[in-house]
């Protein structure tokens, strides 16, 4: 009896002859309508990952519906990496589709499982699988399609992106660039390819919980996978690949549907159920972001509010070598018939500690006059966070000393001054305003802590709102979720041996 390699995941492709000299130079334009539509489809494989893991842990099942969903868009994802930058291994454009496309030069096949461990599902798409990922992060490196970010799948934040880098993006346009001055594709660079894309969708398929059984650490090089071929010496041709793949996909007469142990077909999947499982997933993924703001703005409000109901902020150091610093402007404006801001905002306070023995002076103002005055003064302008550091910046403004002290000025709306910490409270109005600290006699440098607060009335029927509007779309979406998948009604119980 001849051996025989099995598997749950089968990859196959054929690579096309004749392939155009050009046409990869630009497939990147020509697949974007693809990209847009995966992106949607992995947002609903995230949240669909996450109602299967679930299901297995308390039922020891994949839901099949949900099976079938997840394998489309593996297969749609690897066909378009075939196309475009993970392999050029087609100039055939690939179909908008989640089922099988038998026809076309590359095929996936992921053998639906009628029980997996309730254990593994807890660990194996993180721990188990950690090893495969330090690999695949060599062959994806940072624009992996699948696999990757694998370990995210059963986490309602998962994320999963479509393209190729790292050793696959490299031999990719090194087959690209044979192509387009020889005309030719290297074989062995194809057949290196697929072995590393077998690694890959094996991998993604046992992180996204598809298969209990562990990913091999090989290369099954070539387009025909091991799981369909008996071993043996002699070479695998492309016409044999397409025979076999004839033979396997073609449909007995009144055969019925598929069983366990074999790669559904994606049938009952259709454009209406396909766009209600995505537009629920949208709304579930903006109902938990919304629910997090919201669990974020009550701890705020319950949590971080001090004995007198100011929710603070700080301290902030600043300093500057002139002789103000000034913030970054704040701008209030409501329009017509807009809120009452101190309503709303309510109370502003701003207490300020100078260093050593000098009086500082701490007031808040309009930005116009506050500009008015530090005109041609040498000053530091604090801005917001900028950047990936989130760090504030400081821009300093070249000039000489101020003319009056700070406290002689009559637009500030508050202002105090003296040693030790000064404060002001303020009750937010419409405007742009500006804080500024000084030293009480308008000398130089300036350094002093700041903490701000504000009681925010509005805080809790913010969070309140949100809340209740999060539990509302959630609701909306699982509900739109569970009515799209379809039932497994259509597929016939194995009968044992």
């Amino acid at each position: 009896m001849t051996s025989v390699v099995t598997g749950p995941v089968r990859l196959r492709a054929r690579l096309d002859t004749p392939l155009s000299r050009w046409l990869w130079l630009v497939k990147w334009v020509l697949v974007l309508p693809h990209v847009v539509v995966l992106a949607l489809l992995w947002v609903a494989f995230g949240v669909l990952s996450v109602v299967a893991f679930f299901a297995i842990l308390i039922t020891g099942r994949y839901p099949y519906g949900i099976f079938t969903f997840n394998l489309g868009v593996l297969r749609w994802t690897w066909r378009v990496a075939y196309y475009t930058y993970g392999a050029f291994g087609t100039d055939r454009y690939p179909p908008f589709t989640l089922g099988e496309a038998p026809d076309y030069p590359a095929t996936l096949d992921v053998a639906y499982p009628e029980h997996l461990s309730r254990g593994l599902v807890l660990v194996k798409w993180w721990l188990l699988a950690l090893p495969h990922y330090l690999v695949l992060g060599f062959f994806l490196g940072g624009g992996s399609y699948a696999a990757y970010q694998a370990a995210d799948a059963p986490a309602p934040n998962g994320g999963w992106s479509v393209g190729s880098g790292g050793l696959i993006g490299l031999l990719a346009l090194i087959a690209g660039v044979m192509l387009l001055f020889t005309g030719r594709y290297p074989r062995g660079v194809f057949d290196f390819l697929l072995g590393l894309h077998r690694w890959v969708l094996r991998v993604a398929a046992y992180a996204a919980l598809m298969t209990d059984t562990y990913p091999p650490f090989r290369l099954d090089l070539g387009g025909a996978d091991p799981a369909d071929l008996p071993l043996a010496d002699q070479p695998v041709t492309d016409q044999a690949v397409r025979e076999r793949e004839g033979a396997r996909m073609a449909p007995e007469p009144g055969a019925p549907p598929p069983a366990s142990g074999t790669s559904p077909s994606g049938t009952g999947w259709t454009v209406a159920r396909v766009s209600a499982v995505v537009i629920g997933s949208l709304l579930v993924v903006t109902a938990i972001g919304t629910a997090i703001g919201s669990g974020v703005l009550m701890a705020a409000d319950r949590g971080g509010r001090d004995a007198e109901g100011f929710v603070t902020m700080g301290p902030l150091a600043v300093s500057s070598p002139g002789y103000a610093v000034v913030l970054d402007p704040v701008d209030l404006q409501t329009g017509p018939g807009g809120p009452d801001l101190g309503a709303t905002l309510g109370d502003v306070r701003v207490s300020a500690t100078g260093s050593g023995d000098s009086a500082v002076f701490v007031g808040i103002g309009p930005v116009a006059d506050v500009e008015a005055y530090l005109a041609g003064v040498e000053r530091s302008r604090l801005t917001g966070p900028q950047g990936r550091t989130g760090r504030e910046m400081t821009q300093v403004m070249p000039g000489g000393a101020p003319a009056t002290p700070p406290a002689q000025q009559a637009f500030w709306a508050v202002a105090t001054s003296g040693s030790g910490t000064q404060q002001v409270t303020w009750t937010a109005a419409e405007g742009r305003w500006t804080v500024v600290v000084m030293n009480a006699d308008g000398s130089r440098p300036v350094a002093a802590e700041l903490t701000a607060g504000v009681t925010a009335p509005v805080l809790r029927g913010l969070w309140t709102g949100l809340g209740v509007g999060a539990v509302v779309t959630l609701l909306a979406g699982a509900l739109l979720v569970a009515l799209a998948v379809p039932r497994r009604s259509a597929v016939s119980t194995p009968v044992p041996a």
